[in-house]
């Protein structure tokens, strides 16, 4: 019987919808600062997003499409860290200012939690400087016990490192944590260190193969607010939209 002690979140798309509205536009902001006339479409940013991680999203468009200018093999390294660094930058921006909104339901998730004397902690592969801005300041009344960021793991979603840090600086076992992920590459992750996964499906993952998690709904939904969707598992839930600590610390303990 499984006894879930933990939550971790991962950033971007769950906890915030950032990926269409934030990264693609500070990445666009970014590429104009530096004298490029590209941009990243909504349709492209989808396809690049099946890469994981800013550098190495770059680093692909650069090697199969081109900036439009040339790069020196040996300036492309630098290029990359000063580009990535300042579209960080703007995006700490957009985080900060408030402008990108949390998702439906993730606030009350994490509440209930705390309130289970459950661990809760960020697992993202999305730079450090934003996930900080956002747990301490956007969501400054939330107790997390472990915040992984950024290149803290050398190899990114699909492959479960991060998780397994995750499991290493809490001391739990697999069964004891459930992930809330929103693409494939963060379910598979999550899946592959023998965690359970909760998938809120957002505009750029709802067309993706999850069917790895074991339960898939379209948000976590509010009480006063939006209401999710269920797209996969819970059975025997008592599902009205909102999808609960409690119910999902019931229904694991089942499997």
């Amino acid at each position: 019987m499984a006894e879930i002690k933990a939550v971790l979140f991962d950033q971007d798309g769950v906890i915030i919808d950032t990926e269409r509205d934030g990264h693609r536009v500070s990445f666009n902001m970014t590429f104009k600062e530096f004298g490029y006339n590209f941009e990243w479409g909504v349709d492209e940013y989808h396809q690049l997003l099946q890469i994981a991680g800013g550098k190495e999203r770059m680093k692909h468009y650069l090697h199969t499409r081109g900036f439009g200018a040339p790069v020196k093999p040996e300036e492309e390294e630098d290029l990359i860290k000063r580009l990535h660094k300042r579209k960080t930058a703007l995006f700490v921006e957009l985080i900060a200012s408030g402008a990108l909104p949390l998702r439906p339901g993730i606030k009350r998730f994490m509440q209930e939690a705390m309130a289970a004397g459950l661990k809760i902690g960020v697992c993202t592969t999305s730079n450090e400087e934003a996930a900080k801005t956002l747990t301490t300041q956007i969501l400054k009344d939330i107790k997390f016990e472990i915040v992984l960021a950024g290149d803290i793991v050398k190899k990114k979603k699909p492959d479960p490192e991060i998780y397994n840090l995750a499991l290493a600086k809490t001391g739990l076992k697999p069964t004891e944590c459930l992930v809330i992920e929103d693409s494939r590459n963060g379910v598979l992750a999550a899946k592959a260190a023998g965690m359970f996964v909760v998938a809120t499906t957002n505009p750029y993952t709802e067309k993706e193969d999850l069917h790895e998690a074991d339960v898939i709904v379209t948000c976590l939904g509010d009480p006063d607010g939006e209401k999710g969707k269920l797209k996969q598992g819970g059975d025997g839930l008592a599902y009205d939209g909102v999808l609960r600590v409690d119910q999902m610390v019931r229904y694991f303990a089942a499997r």
